[in-house]
């Protein structure tokens, strides 16, 4: 029995039992994982636009017509040109300012040789322009700004013959202030609405652009 036993044990350490090597998982390749999209979905095979073009681009596009921006840069003048009259004390004050205007003192003369010329305008481009659907908003709602500055700028005109403050003391410092006021108030308006009809861009006006807009 004994001896039986050690001849087992002797055959067991001469051939030792083999196991079967497990077989590994394969790895698939990575590029093999991500999804495959379309070519006009792939994003590196399409070549990008450089950054200068496509701003330059974008600044060449204006949605604004030429002509509706000349028409409103032209319908500012109207309000301006009647507002000159409230500038009498500052270029009294500051004859360099004076300067300033002579570019435009050509067209100032024509528009002052016109009898009436400040109603004609007015009706002109109240009834031409805001009252005519031909036309589009951004030039109805311009002109209809100017219409309405410039009737803003009559009333202290009206102001001043009821109440007639005189050639001194205390009312005529308080007229001499307002009508510096207004002119600068003015050409500051002018100014600002001119560079914005020439960028196509819509100007909006303190104390008249609401009042413009209810109008159309």
């Amino acid at each position: 029995m004994a001896t039986a036993s050690v001849s087992l044990l002797r055959l067991s350490l001469r051939h030792p039992p083999t196991l079967k090597a497990q077989s590994k998982p394969r790895l698939l390749p990575p590029s093999s994982l991500t999804p495959s999209l379309p070519p006009s979905l792939n994003l590196r095979s399409q070549p990008r636009r450089p950054r200068s073009a496509a701003v330059a681009v974008r600044m060449s596009y204006n949605p604004t017509p030429a002509t509706d921006r000349l028409i409103s840069a032209v319908a500012y003048t109207l309000p301006f040109f009647n507002s000159l009259q409230y500038g009498g004390f500052l270029f009294l004050k500051y004859p360099s300012l004076s300067l300033l205007v002579d570019p435009i003192l050509p067209l100032l003369s024509l528009y002052k040789s016109v009898p009436y010329a400040s109603f004609v305008a007015f009706f002109a481009l109240y009834l031409g322009v805001v009252r005519n659907p031909s036309f589009s908003h951004y030039v109805r709602f311009n002109a209809m700004q100017a219409v309405t500055l410039d009737v803003l700028l009559v009333l202290p005109l009206l102001l001043q013959r009821i109440f007639s403050p005189g050639r001194a003391g205390l009312g005529f410092r308080v007229m001499v202030w307002g009508h510096n006021v207004l002119f600068v108030f003015s050409a500051l308006c002018f100014l600002y609405s001119l560079a914005s009809c020439i960028l196509g861009r819509t100007p909006y006006l303190p104390f008249v652009a609401d009042a413009a807009g209810r109008q159309l």
